[in-house]
């Protein structure tokens, strides 16, 4: 069985894409045809810009959407299953045909402009644990006053933790004494994927109710629980729900292998989540 992997927002730079538009007319055209649809020339910004910009979550996460759904239409292959990394849902479901490339752009851009906002009304962070089991953070996080919870859940022994500045810093600490190997700091804007995004959520709410998903061809597994769906009613439900809910990547890892999945792809930007794969099955196949 073969599985598809979709990145999300971290695993930009600057650079990316430029190869594609070069060398494939499929490509160029949809580059140009992002362009279009943002109103601004966002490949300029990936090919060519500055990575403070290219940071900046209303041009991250389109970008990467860009890249990783214009790689997989060039290799036009069919999967068994499709999961993507936060952002990288909406790639997913490109890839298995529930939302065309427009639709997916427009709601990765409505997203991105959300967050960016949700971001600038409360300052806040994430943090890397790594090297703890995953109770131990969900304790602490419990424990810490001010609200700090579990975001990415990676790996076995790597979570990220998200919330309010002062109360990550304080959780960061107290989960050193318990063990972990590091609690770093993360340059994010803000704190995805925790109570903070509520008005992300209801943003993005609005702009999925108003755009058609179609059944897609094959499974995909969500963010949401880490479970895989094929009903388009309950996709919209969980893409609106994880950004206020943790990224269980590594649920979705195990229910991966325990489906058979043998084999892997990543496309897009970087090659973090069939790195995060080969640490949990170390003979995965990465094509």
């Amino acid at each position: 069985m073969k599985a598809f992997l979709f990145p999300g927002q971290g695993s930009q730079f600057i650079g990316m894409g430029k190869e594609l538009f070069e060398s494939n007319k499929i490509a160029k055209n949809m580059f140009n045809q992002a362009n279009e649809i943002l109103g601004f020339d966002i490949t300029k910004k990936m090919f060519y810009g500055h990575s403070d910009e290219l940071k900046e979550t209303k041009v991250t996460q389109p970008a990467i959407f860009i890249h990783s759904s214009i790689e997989y239409k060039i290799k036009n292959k069919k999967p068994n299953f499709v999961a993507g990394h936060s952002l990288g849902e909406f790639s997913a479901l490109f890839a298995n045909k529930c939302i065309s490339f427009e639709d997916g752009l427009k709601l990765v851009a409505k997203r991105a402009e959300a967050m960016q906002m949700a971001c600038e009304k409360q300052k806040s962070t994430m943090a890397a644990i790594i090297g703890l089991d995953d109770k131990t953070v969900e304790l602490i996080c419990k424990e810490t006053e001010g609200i700090v919870v579990p975001a990415n859940y990676n790996s076995n022994g790597q979570i990220v933790i998200s919330g309010e500045v002062n109360s990550v810093k304080i959780a960061c600490e107290e989960l050193k004494k318990k063990g972990a190997k590091r609690a770093l700091l993360l340059n994010v804007g803000g704190a995805f994927h925790s109570p903070l995004m509520k008005d992300a959520e209801s943003l993005l709410k609005k702009a999925i109710d108003k755009t058609k998903f179609e059944n897609p061809i094959c499974p995909i597994y969500q963010n949401y629980s880490g479970e895989k769906y094929t009903d388009s009613e309950k996709i919209k439900e969980n893409l609106i729900s994880q950004l206020t809910s943790p990224v269980k990547w590594t649920q979705t890892m195990d229910n991966m292998i325990k489906e058979n999945v043998t084999t892997i792809k990543e496309f897009g930007p970087g090659k973090v989540l069939q790195n995060l794969f080969r640490r949990t099955k170390k003979d995965i196949n990465i094509i």
